[in-house]
C-alpha cells in the first residue's frame, strides 16, 4: 500500500478562542496537540503560535521555539511553521521564523487569493476577547498577496535554510504557479 502523509494544523490562524474552548493557545497546549498528532500516526504538525494571554495569532519566534522544543523532546514529528503572517508584513517578516529556526518544512502559499472568513463573526454569540470580532471582520477586505516575486523570495530563503516548502494550494491555478517555479529552478524537487 502506498504511504499517506497526514498533516494536522492544530490551531491555524482563522479560528479565535470564542469559536471553540478546545483551541490550543499556549505553547504547552499547541505542543501537546502536535504530540497527539504524532501519537495518532500523523507525520506533520503545521504550527501557528498565539499570544498565550488572549489567543491572538502572533508571529513570535520565541513562541515557535518553545513549541518546537516541547514537541521534539517527546516525538519526532515533522514541524511545519507557518509563513502566513499578515497582509501588512514583508516576506522577510513572514519568513523570519525560517531564518531563525530552520524548520524541516514551512508553509508556502502558492498564489494570491481572497483569504476571507468575515462571515464567521455571525456564528459567535459572545466574544471572549476584544480583538476577535475586528480581526474576523477585517478579512472582508483582505487580499492575501503571494506574487511570483514573493514566491521566488520565499523559496530562496527556504533553500538557504534547508527548509522544504509545504505548498498550500487553494485553487487549480496555483498548481501552474508551482510548475513555473519548478521549471525555472526556483524550487528543487525532493
Amino acid at each position: 500500500m502506498p504511504k499517506t502523509i497526514v498533516t494536522a494544523a492544530v490551531t491555524g490562524s482563522v479560528h479565535t478562542p470564542s469559536m471553540s474552548p478546545y483551541l490550543p493557545v499556549t505553547p504547552e497546549q499547541i505542543a501537546d496537540e502536535a504530540i497527539r498528532v504524532c501519537e495518532a500516526g500523523g507525520a506533520v504538525a503545521h504550527i501557528h503560535v498565539r499570544n498565550p494571554d488572549n489567543g491572538r495569532p502572533i508571529p513570535d519566534n520565541d513562541l515557535f521555539r518553545d513549541v518546537a522544543s516541547r514537541v521534539k523532546s517527546k516525538c519526532d514529528i515533522i514541524l511545519c511553521f507557518t509563513t502566513g503572517g499578515g497582509p501588512d508584513q514583508s516576506v522577510a517578516d513572514r519568513a523570519k521564523v525560517v531564518n531563525a529556526l530552520k524548520p524541516e518544512l514551512a508553509s508556502c502559499n502558492a498564489g494570491s487569493l481572497n483569504f476571507s472568513f468575515f462571515s464567521l463573526a455571525e456564528t459567535v454569540k459572545e466574544f471572549k476577547y476584544d480583538w476577535e470580532k475586528d480581526y474576523i471582520l477585517a478579512t472582508e477586505n483582505n487580499v492575501f498577496a503571494n506574487t511570483f516575486k514573493t514566491l521566488k523570495e520565499y523559496n530562496a530563503i527556504f533553500a538557504v535554510n534547508n527548509t522544504k516548502p509545504e505548498f498550500e494550494v487553494y485553487d487549480a491555478g496555483m498548481l501552474y504557479n508551482i510548475a513555473y517555479l519548478l521549471k525555472k529552478g526556483y524550487v528543487k524537487k525532493p
